[in-house]
């Protein structure tokens, strides 16, 4: 026997235990589906709230270019 002990884990790696509570719970990778999501309110909600987002930004941009507009000498 060598005094030798096995080299540590790298971070990301939980051990045997992690491995099969992630196979356990998680089971096994389905890809079909995965770009669409789960219900189709859910696709919904998800398409209003990416709207909202654009939304405020196109207001900030709009706000800070009138503010640029206003200090460079108006309009």
């Amino acid at each position: 026997m060598s005094n030798e002990k096995p080299a540590p884990k790298g971070s990301g790696e939980g051990g045997w235990l992690m491995a099969w509570a992630f196979r356990r719970w998680a089971g096994p990778p389905e890809v079909q589906g995965a770009v669409q999501g789960g219900s189709n309110e859910a696709r919904e909600a998800w398409k209003q709230d990416l709207e909202r987002r654009k939304q405020w930004s196109r207001e900030q941009r709009e706000r800070k270019r009138a503010e640029r507009e206003a200090r460079r000498g108006g309009h």
